[in-house]
């Protein structure tokens, strides 16, 4: 929690309380449905807390902004974003619904007003969003044509409009073909090795 203040000072008790209750809530749901590597809870908050946080480094999301996260899984990095903007609308979805139910009563249980969690393909998603995040579901070229669709042509950051991808490793070949496509190192603001090959990918539409 020391880590998380360092990098976002300006947390409310609400926000923090939200934080706190996260590693409970995901130990006592994953005994029940494997939602993340047994092994990994042991670093649930910077391996999969921290990490979704990643993106809020590189662009603070607006008031009435809305951010749709593809194959959320267990609610990453959609959940964290949520706690941090919590006037910001996002849509989780992903296409197992086991997952998804998980995530609906994370979110009850967190008291976030700003989830909408969805049983469904990112194909059948049809709502306008300003940006879409998503933690390595597939490459980009298959990612692309799924969700062009949704990006709302008018912008409200400093940002276009487009994907926030969280990734790892070399990216230099899948990315070949995506010329405006920009990499930020998470290691800029994360010190532990976890973070020493992972990275945010911009891709503005």
């Amino acid at each position: 929690m020391d880590k998380l203040l360092q990098i976002f000072p300006n947390l409310t008790a609400e926000q923090l309380k939200q934080f706190e209750l996260l590693q409970g809530l995901y130990s006592e749901w994953n005994a029940k449905i494997n939602l993340i590597s047994r092994k990994d809870m042991d670093s649930f908050f910077e391996r999969h807390v921290l990490h979704s946080l990643g993106i809020a480094c590189v662009i603070k999301f607006k008031e009435g902004a809305k951010v749709l996260d593809v194959g959320t899984g267990g609610g990453f990095p959609g959940i964290p974003l949520a706690i941090l903007f919590p006037e910001t609308d996002f849509y989780l979805i992903d296409s197992i619904g086991k997952k998804i139910k998980v995530v609906q009563e994370i979110s009850n249980e967190l008291g976030l007003k700003n989830v909408t969690s969805s049983h469904m393909r990112a194909e059948d998603f049809t709502t306008k969003v300003d940006f879409v995040v998503s933690r390595a579901v597939t490459k980009m070229e298959t990612f692309v044509p799924w969700i062009k669709k949704n990006i709302r042509s008018t912008h409200k950051h400093d940002f276009k409009n487009g994907i926030l991808y969280l990734k790892g490793g070399d990216l230099s070949e899948e990315l070949a073909s995506f010329t405006r496509a920009k990499e930020f190192s998470l290691q800029t603001y994360f010190s532990a090795p976890f973070f020493e090959t992972k990275k945010v990918v911009y891709l503005p539409l």
